[in-house]
């Protein structure tokens, strides 16, 4: 039995779509189990996983696996934003304390 998913992912930029993609290039190229096979597109700033799977324990496996990826991708990038809005603030009170 043959098991499919189609996920689309908005992101919020297309600077966040070309960093999730090239993370996961080498995931798509050597799969984490031979049972299933993922493609990975974009369009517009959404990512589109299409995965296929010999049965549903591997498609759930797969699913769970690139969206686990994903998802620390997100908060990787969140936490670096979060940084660099901080640091003009750093620089001033630096500044302020000479």
């Amino acid at each position: 039995m043959k098991a499919n998913a189609f996920i689309r992912l908005k992101l919020p930029s297309e600077r966040h779509l070309k960093i999730v993609l090239n993370a996961l290039k080498p995931e798509v190229k050597k799969a984490p189990t031979k049972r299933s096979r993922t493609i990975l597109k974009r369009q517009d700033t959404s990512l589109i996983l299409k995965i296929e799977a010999e049965d549903t324990v591997a498609l759930r496996a797969t699913v769970n696996t690139y969206l686990r990826w994903i998802d620390t991708l997100r908060k990787v990038l969140e936490i670096l934003q979060n940084i660099s809005q901080q640091q003009p603030n750093v620089e001033k009170l630096k500044r302020s304390s000479k």
